[in-house]
């Protein structure tokens, strides 16, 4: 029997096809939606722009197709506090912040994943186009990149080596095109 992997599902075409990548393989894959925000908490003309509940629409609409479970985890205290705060600071202060590096490192492969460790999974999937390997040699993780074009190791170097080794990247040897034709290929909702 295979251990349970947790799959981050944004909704879109790249978390989707690592989620059926996964159940190809024979995984125990959950779907797990991240909520950063409350869509009632936005102004009334930004609630309109807004597609958060579509976007966990679709990836519970994928993860039935799968036959997979879907989780909705609600981390908008966290992502305010972690996240926007020390983005808004760092702006007004003149600094250029990157919030998707403090996300990854905090929220996504922070309390994310410590959220599929306490529910009993082994490891956490997402669909960024990234590689993680293994040098025995100096006994570490070590972040490698995609073999498409598309790289976003960028965003991901602030990973722990306990984050590295509990990771997953079903995408890092596809390219774009590749991950569409195979979300066409098995009729996902989000292919296009």
């Amino acid at each position: 029997m295979h251990d349970s992997i947790a799959v981050a599902m944004s909704g879109g075409v790249d978390s989707s096809v690592a989620a059926w990548l996964l159940r190809q393989q024979g995984e125990q894959a959950v779907g797990v939606t991240m909520r950063l925000f409350v869509p009632e908490d936005l102004a009334p003309g930004q609630r309109e722009q807004c597609h958060i509940l579509e976007d966990l629409q679709d990836a519970q609409t994928v993860a039935g197709q799968l036959g997979i479970p879907h989780h909705t985890l609600d981390l908008s205290g966290p992502f305010q506090e972690q996240v926007m705060e020390p983005f808004v600071q760092a702006y007004e202060q003149g600094r250029t912040p990157n919030p998707c590096v403090t996300c990854n490192r905090t929220i996504k492969f922070g309390a994310m994943l410590d959220y599929a460790l306490r529910s009993g999974m082994d490891c956490l999937a997402t669909g960024h186009y990234i590689r993680v390997a293994y040098n025995a040699a100096r006994g570490r993780y070590t972040l490698a990149r995609s073999a498409a074009e598309k790289d976003q190791s960028y965003v991901l170097y602030s990973l722990t080596q306990e984050q590295l080794a509990r990771v997953r990247f079903p995408l890092g040897e596809l390219d774009k095109a590749q991950v569409r034709a195979l979300a066409r290929e098995y009729a996902l909702p989000v292919a296009d």
